[in-house]
């Protein structure tokens, strides 16, 4: 659809307080009434960045390009424009906002001086064109993704400890059963293993550190009254993993038969699985169930923008397309009664098939690093503010999925974060009704974990008052800090 073929949207958007207009395209350009003055961004998968940005201000790829795949969209990495995945919209002075959303799974949107262009990466699809007060027009456009990709059920989400923000890789199952003697009644639903307990990425077994296996390890957890949960980046591949070295033939290629990098991390060069592959395919199903089998249901899945990057597939199918059929198999493997936290994550292709979703990087126990900001323009790099920033800005995905901010901390312990800072977390997390914390309980006095409790059991009262403004319990909170 061109330019020519919408003078009449254009020009009701000045005469009318909101609309929109259903279109179908391959490629979409709306001229804008007036110049915007900002442009909301839309990150590509969990960790990348979502935010109204002035217009005026020029957009940095982000560096090194090693971790392009980590940050954002890899085919899009360099594009100077600003741009988003499958959606954008402009804010225009008088605050009215327009938005250009894709109700596919394969679109970008890019701001190019007065135009507003959309397109499909395969073939033609719909698009929603809404224009009126920002809450109201992500409104709607939430609803339609819904009806086309379906919502995940909805309810409370169970708080959780998990072992990464504490001990990160160094977990053997002593720590973690003394740990879990330590939670005594704290209201926990959930005991997440992270990472550091499989042989290597790519292999799902225990390592030594876990010699009587995880099936012990989750029995143990469900004598506390708690769902043993676990965390795993099923997608990927480590150049020392007996995956890689065994199945080369798995491996994501690129045009010139390279495997293609998904980034770098753990020391290593990280490779994404072909999940076309009729082998691969079988065998991600084949670890899911084993690990249902070990007795766990809260099941993290990492990294899984993997399963979407650009590459050669044994079927030949849109890059998003043969991601969302992956994320299927994994839901169905898993079966109906696992609960699936999907993270590092592409948004829209995983509405519908997860229970919840990361929308935003990693935290940190301090708030930013200006290194990140200011020479690298790496947004989606572990940090406070930068969790905040991009989560506070997706909450309009709320209606579609429970969306996870991430763990908040109490302790004082190995920490840099103010208390002030610490409560902006926590706030976050009650809005999003997500709580999850790493703390273990031996690193926290009576008042932290006083706090802690209390911060478990609360059931706050919550309104929204603006874009980064709430009342929580008739306290006011503003995250424009982030």
């Amino acid at each position: 659809m061109s330019q020519n073929a919408l003078p009449s949207i254009t020009s009701t958007i000045l005469e009318t307080a909101r609309g929109e207009r259903l279109l179908t395209g391959t490629t979409v350009d709306i001229p804008l009434p007036q110049q915007p003055r900002r442009f909301y961004i839309h990150g590509w998968q969990s960790w990348s960045l979502s935010a109204w940005v002035d217009v005026e201000r020029p957009l940095h790829p982000p560096r090194p390009p090693r971790l392009h795949p980590m940050q954002t969209d890899p085919l899009y990495a360099t594009d100077p424009s600003h741009h988003g995945s499958w959606l954008g919209a402009v804010e225009f002075a008088d605050e009215r906002v327009l938005l250009l959303g894709a109700l596919g799974t394969d679109a970008h949107v890019r701001l190019d001086g007065n135009t507003l262009r959309g397109h499909y990466e395969n073939g033609s699809g719909e698009w929603l064109l809404a224009w009126g007060e920002e809450t109201q027009v992500f409104a709607r456009y939430a609803e339609l993704l819904g009806e086309r990709l379906e919502r995940s059920k909805q309810g409370n989400a169970p708080r959780v400890w998990c072992s990464w923000y504490s001990y990160y890789t160094h977990i053997d199952e002593k720590r973690l059963r003394r740990t879990l003697d330590d939670l005594g009644d704290l209201p926990f639903e959930v005991f997440q293993v992270d990472d550091g307990w499989q042989r290597a990425i790519g292999d799902w077994e225990p390592n030594e550190k876990f010699p009587s296996g995880m099936a012990d390890l989750a029995k143990r957890i469900r004598e506390t009254g708690r769902t043993p949960g676990l965390w795993l980046a099923p997608l990927l591949a480590t150049p020392t993993s007996s995956l890689c070295r065994d199945h080369p033939d798995w491996l994501l290629r690129d045009e010139s038969g390279k495997p293609v990098s998904a980034g770098f991390n753990w020391g290593q060069d990280l490779f994404a699985l072909d999940t076309t592959h009729p082998d691969v395919a079988q065998w991600l199903c084949e670890t899911m169930r084993r690990v249902r089998e070990w007795g766990y249901a809260y099941i993290k899945l990492d990294f899984l923008y993997a399963g979407a990057l650009p590459g050669r597939r044994h079927d030949n199918m849109p890059r998003e397309a043969a991601y969302r059929q992956a994320l299927q198999a994994l839901r169905e493997a898993l079966g109906k009664d696992a609960y699936l936290l999907a993270c590092g994550a592409p948004i829209i292709p995983s509405l519908g098939l997860c229970d919840a979703l990361r929308v935003g990087p990693d935290v940190a126990s301090y708030w930013d690093n200006p290194r990140d900001d200011q020479l690298l323009h790496n947004f989606a790099i572990p940090g406070t503010r930068n969790a905040i920033r991009t989560t506070i800005h997706r909450l309009w995905l709320r209606p579609l999925v429970r969306v996870d901010p991430d763990v908040v901390y109490f302790r004082s312990r190995d920490i840099t974060l103010t208390e002030s800072q610490k409560r902006r977390l926590q706030d976050l997390a009650l809005i999003c009704g997500y709580k999850a914390t790493s703390d273990p309980p031996a690193w926290l006095d009576n008042n932290e974990r006083a706090a802690l409790r209390a911060f478990l059991e609360a059931q706050p009262t919550i309104e929204r008052l603006g874009r980064y403004t709430f009342r929580i319990n008739g306290r006011e909170v503003d995250f424009s800090a982030a």
